[in-house]
């Protein structure tokens, strides 16, 4: 058996963690054991953000990823992803660096959660003040 080479890569947003491994391929992607379109339910705007660091090189139909995602809503794994494929694919080539980094597809994105704090209803939400 053939060991088929591929590149690695992590990325994460919020609560969401997304390991990705491209091989060069035909372009179908998998997150956790389901084509992308299934996984997220057919949304276009979470699709067309996974692929966007494809486009973007014009690498389309050249790559497939399998990824496996924890973690958060389908908005931040959807980024964490993003940004994954970003990072695999400057393995891939170090050329691409350049444009990603240009487009901000290589900076992770890390606002997160605010805690609650003791004695409030939220982080920052307080009871309504009574004058009388």
């Amino acid at each position: 058996m053939v060991k088929q080479e591929y590149h690695y890569a992590l990325g994460r947003r919020k609560s969401s963690t997304a390991r990705v491994r491209l091989v060069p391929g035909t372009g179908k992607i998998i997150v956790n054991a389901k084509p992308v379109e299934d996984y997220f339910a057919g949304s276009k705007t979470l699709n067309s953000k996974i692929v966007e660091p494809f486009i973007l090189l014009d690498l389309f139909n050249k790559y497939d990823a399998t990824i496996v995602v924890s973690g958060g809503g389908h908005s931040s794994q959807s980024e964490a992803i993003r940004l994954a494929i970003s990072k695999a694919l400057v393995l891939v080539n170090n050329d691409f660096k350049s444009t990603l980094k240009r487009s901000d597809l290589l900076s992770r994105d890390s606002r997160d959660k605010e805690r609650k704090k003791f004695g409030l209803k939220g982080a920052r939400k307080q009871r309504q003040f009574t004058k009388r």
